[in-house]
């Protein structure tokens, strides 16, 4: 069986187990090992995600799972989104369960539920299920995520997302493959979801992979010709997983490709400074 989540399309025999974590053939079926097993939950402000835009100053109830599609080398959440099942502790939470915990943590300055932490849309099945419910509550529904799954898996979670965070890793296809993702992949999924929901991007500026002034010029003229109010978050590196060799982002580095992105765009930030 082929898995169509992603690009990676990873082929796998009865039983076999994706490079996600998440995806296993069961008798000819894909299906989601994550579903509803959480290893991370929090009540976080919404800056943390990061949203600049979308009710700042609230709350969100943040969720993750285990897994991910791509492989970072300098993934802040490596020990979740790089581990399998056996490898970590879960606490199954139902649809349900999560859309009410959110409910009766609005007295908080909760707004509803945060998919983060690892990659949610490669479970986007326990997305649409809880977003579905969050949002009958009135509720909203937020996704941090890489963007890089293909077009029809997001299809099934656009109708009940209200904003999402989306890591552009880089503007390099090269560099893409090296972390085990698709450009193309990630920008057609950032045209498709601001065309229905708030979306904010990040790009953690890692020094030697994507810290060079031409590739930010290239980045904010491809968000400018989306949309130009659409925030994008600059953010410092800080040494992580297989990159511990490398020192922090250069803050006068950042502050110039800040200065670049914003001859294009509204709204930039920076982050981590």
């Amino acid at each position: 069986m082929i898995c169509e989540i992603c690009p990676r399309r990873c082929a796998l025999t009865d039983g076999a187990t994706g490079f996600c974590h998440a995806r296993k053939n069961e008798g000819g079926r894909n299906i989601s090992l994550n579903y509803g097993k959480l290893v991370s939950i929090a009540l976080d402000p919404i800056e943390k995600k990061p949203l600049a835009k979308f009710h700042p100053g609230s709350r969100i109830l943040s969720v993750g799972t285990f897994g991910c599609n791509m492989d970072c080398p300098f993934c802040q959440n490596y020990s979740i989104s790089a581990a399998s099942e056996e490898e970590v502790t879960t606490n199954y939470v139902s649809p349900f369960e999560l859309a009410r915990s959110a409910w009766e943590l609005r007295d908080r300055g909760n707004i509803g539920v945060a998919f983060t932490y690892n990659e949610p849309m490669i479970g986007y099945e326990y997305v649409r299920d809880t977003s579905a419910k969050t949002r009958k509550m009135g509720m909203k529904n937020v996704v941090v995520t890489n963007g890089c799954v293909l077009p029809d898996i997001l299809e099934h979670v656009l109708p009940w997302v209200d904003a999402f965070n989306i890591d552009l890793k880089s503007f390099s296809e090269k560099t893409y493959k090296k972390l085990g993702g698709d450009l193309h992949t990630v920008r057609d999924f950032i045209i498709a979801a601001e065309k229905r929901a708030h979306v904010e991007i990040t790009t953690l500026i890692v020094p030697g992979m994507n810290d060079t002034e031409e590739e930010m010029a290239a980045l904010s003229d491809w968000i400018a010709g989306i949309n130009r109010s659409m925030p994008l978050h600059i953010t410092r590196f800080f040494p992580k997983r297989n990159m511990l060799d490398r020192m922090p982002t250069n803050v006068c580095l950042l502050e110039s490709l800040y200065d670049i992105a914003k001859k294009k765009l509204d709204n930039v930030f920076m982050g981590n400074v």
